[in-house]
């Protein structure tokens, strides 16, 4: 009521001020233009002749005019008022509806509702704030979604080897295992829970962009030859061919840090590793498109569905639905890869074909 209340006052203010302005432009106008154009019809002859009644004539019908000016203006005022009010009452009446949906909203935002929404009507200023407050509230909807899963999955993730401890530790007590074979078990225990400990610290910080990052230029062969060289050993072990394709004509530079290089590749060989059974094979290719260069991790393993492809970046995200820990891994390396690709100004992503295998691939700017 007090919107309406300011929005009549200021619409009054303006018939007002109209009707004054309008009033004062008459009067300083009209008596000149009505004696020029009395003079006109009469005649000057004929007004000479007339003599005083002439004059008389003039000032009678100019008295006539303001007159009929004056009841017109003061007739005028109480049609303007109520125009005036009509359209306060409707431009009001829109505006507290759109700040009564708007306060709803927020106070149910603020109680933790983020799945409020406000209709979205024409395309005017009012329009256009309910879809930024939409805008909002999906960001912060997805924003607590990732905050409830991501305490879901520290949980998880920290149940197994809890268990575990608990289980050696009351072994050992009971004597059932021996202490150095308790000792030991617990101590690979403590180490996967460091692990998850860093990758989880590592995330945070990707993800808030404080990782730091000494970008300079470095040959693209000699990061991608160190990673497989790094990892040689490892896939002999298991038996599984590792192969090194690199371009006949070496690619410039590229401007990377080339510990955070090394980072990538090897959760990508890692991942590669873990994937592809004894006997199959992959390839770290280099190549070159119009981002820069190219490094492509590619395997022979069981491939990743289409309908997982999307959702492989995302934290503690696996394909075994039992989420086990048999072959290690804490489900946030491909999140942390991705981080660090996009911070050098990469990009990253994946091919994949259920049975045939899977390839990552990201770029990295030339220096």
């Amino acid at each position: 009521m007090r919107l309406f209340v300011k929005l009549l006052l200021s619409y009054l203010l303006v018939v007002v001020l109209a009707e004054l302005a309008l009033a004062f432009l008459v009067e300083v106008f009209a008596p000149e233009f009505f004696r020029g154009h009395v003079a006109h019809m009469l005649g000057a002859s004929a007004m000479m002749g007339m003599g005083p009644m002439a004059e008389a004539l003039r000032k009678d019908l100019e008295w006539a005019l303001r007159s009929t000016l004056n009841s017109a203006f003061l007739a005028s005022l109480p049609v303007a008022t109520l125009v005036a009010g009509g359209i306060a009452f409707f431009v009001s009446r829109k505006l507290t509806q759109t700040a009564v949906m708007l306060a709803t909203a927020s106070r149910k935002v603020a109680e933790g509702d983020y799945s409020v929404r406000l209709p979205v009507l024409g395309n005017d200023e009012l329009s256009e704030l309910a879809l930024h407050f939409n805008r909002l509230a999906e960001a912060l909807e997805k924003i607590e979604r990732t905050r409830v899963e991501l305490i879901g999955n520290v949980a998880h993730e920290l149940r197994t080897p809890l268990a575990a401890l608990q289980g050696y530790a009351e072994a050992m007590a009971d004597g059932v295992m021996p202490a150095d074979a308790a000792a030991r078990a617990i101590t690979r225990e403590v180490q996967a829970m460091r692990r998850l400990v860093e990758d989880l610290s590592m995330v945070s910080r990707v993800e808030a962009g404080a990782v730091p990052m000494e970008l300079r230029p470095y040959e693209a062969d000699a990061l991608l030859r160190a990673a497989y060289e790094r990892f040689l050993p490892a896939f002999e072990a298991k038996g599984v061919e590792l192969d090194l394709q690199l371009p006949e004509k070496p690619l410039p530079p590229v401007q990377a840090d080339p510990e955070r290089v090394g980072q990538v590749l090897a959760n990508l060989i890692r991942n590669a590793l873990r994937h592809t059974p004894a006997g199959g094979r992959v390839i770290l290719s280099l190549g070159e498109d119009a981002s820069g260069a190219r490094f492509c991790v590619s395997d022979t393993g069981p491939g990743i569905p289409r309908e997982f492809q999307e959702r492989v970046f995302e934290r503690f995200f696996r394909l075994d639905p039992a989420r086990s820990r048999a072959q290690g891994g804490t489900g946030v390396g491909l999140t942390v890869a991705k981080g660090l690709v996009e911070a050098m100004g990469g990009r990253i992503w994946l091919t994949s074909e259920v049975g045939k295998g899977t390839t990552f691939c990201f770029t990295l700017p030339f220096a």
